[in-house]
């Protein structure tokens, strides 16, 4: 399982680091600090690639194939049109401001209303490998192929941290995380007021990370009252805390490698945004604190980072910080809990996808929110994705899955 896990990660890593290049216009303003530029358009031909061959990529060293979901997904209908934003947004936790950016793609088929979809990426290990950059994301790709070629409007905010942002990435933070999908939903007003296009019901979709980030911008958009027709994640880390104990104190066999470079950005993030001090050389331990610092601050490759450190989490971390997360007492542990993101009663229509033999998010707690959620009598559905899928192969299983039931409540 772990050479299938770096199987993984080194492909998408190779796919990443390859810049593209793109066609552009000049930016052309919308309102104050508020640009988008044209990037390209993809075409039916380029569409049909990504459902075909570059699922076959996204799926290397999974437990699943591509041929596993052979003529599950939409054919792609319209071309569609890609631009990149920029906008100013807040920094809730330190009280700045910032820019930040992100994808809208946008369908080529001449109509003048069509449905939104937000979507929030999962955990990336390099600052380009974000929805504002589609040719480096093979999982914005998939959603712009599956979704955006059938007419729906696809969003993508970058993270802060991420895209153009000159901020530290905010891994976990949700106050910052928040406030950048909200004003990304802004932004995109302004922009298809500009082509003249009238935004229709909104919808939301997240993997990994992003399925955090999207419980947690619907818990927002709830609180303001604003309407989301439904939501869907993929392998949703709805509660890191619980997560994140789990990888310190009962690690798996077939844990992905990946995890301590997870806690370590965590760490880092926290310590910055919250101003905990100390944090990240308190709790990583001396010899691997300086790659930890290079791979949070862009400066070392995942790759590099791997022959640096450790695979295990255990290894990575200082006895004390292991011991604070037996009562979670300290700040970092407070903190982290207070960025959970199911203990609302939710009023949007949700289906949670998850994958059985997912190595980042154990089976428990990837049906954890939607049993919460049930017992305050909501409409919140736990969905596996098979007894064979891992946590790349719930994703896909997600796309394939949520439009069909959100197309049926277009209808409704």
């Amino acid at each position: 399982m772990k050479k299938n896990h770096l199987a993984i990660i080194t492909t998408l890593l190779i796919a990443v680091v390859t810049l593209y290049s793109c066609r552009k216009e000049n930016p052309v303003p919308v309102r104050p600090e508020v640009t988008w530029e044209y990037i390209e358009t993809y075409d039916l031909i380029e569409l049909n690639h990504i459902l075909n061959v570059e699922l076959a990529d996204f799926l290397v060293g999974s437990t699943m194939q591509a041929s596993d979901f052979q003529g599950q997904f939409s054919v792609p209908e319209y071309p569609v049109k890609l631009y990149r934003v920029t906008y100013p947004t807040l920094v809730p936790e330190l009280g700045i401001r910032t820019v930040a950016s992100g994808l809208v793609a946008i369908p080529d088929n001449g109509l003048d209303s069509m449905p939104l979809i937000s979507y929030q990426h999962g955990t990336v290990m390099l600052k380009t490998a974000c929805p504002s950059n589609p040719d480096s994301s093979l999982e914005t790709r998939l959603m712009i192929a599956q979704f955006a070629s059938r007419g729906y409007i696809v969003i993508g905010p970058d993270f802060i941290g991420l895209g153009v942002s000159d901020q530290p990435h905010a891994d976990f933070v949700r106050l910052t995380t928040e406030q950048a999908c909200i004003d990304m939903l802004s932004a995109t007003d302004k922009v298809l007021k500009e082509q003249k296009i009238r935004k229709g019901p909104l919808f939301l979709h997240g993997w990994s990370q992003g399925g955090w980030a999207t419980l947690t911008l619907l818990r927002k958009l709830e609180t303001m009252n604003l309407r989301v027709t439904a939501a869907s994640t993929a392998c949703a880390t709805a509660d890191f805390f619980a997560i994140m104990d789990c990888w310190i104190n009962n690690p798996q066999p077939d844990d992905s490698p990946i995890l301590p470079a997870i806690i370590s950005n965590c760490l880092f993030a926290y310590e910055h945004y919250y101003q905990l001090n100390g944090l990240s050389s308190s709790a990583i331990r001396p010899g691997f604190y300086k790659p930890s610092t290079d791979l949070y601050n862009w400066n070392m490759d995942f790759i590099t980072y791997l022959t640096k450190t450790t695979t295990h989490v255990s290894d990575l971390l200082q006895p004390d910080f292991i011991s604070s997360g037996n009562t979670g007492s300290t700040p970092f542990w407070q903190n982290l809990e207070q960025a959970q993101a199911y203990r609302w009663r939710c009023q949007t229509p949700l289906r949670m996808y998850y994958g059985e033999t997912d190595a980042f998010v154990p089976l428990y707690l990837s049906t954890l929110p939607a049993a919460y959620q049930n017992q305050l009598g909501c409409n919140t559905m736990a969905i596996s994705a098979g007894a064979i899928a891992d946590h790349s192969a719930a994703y896909i299983y997600s796309l394939v899955h949520a439009k069909p039931w959100f197309d049926e409540l277009l209808r409704k």
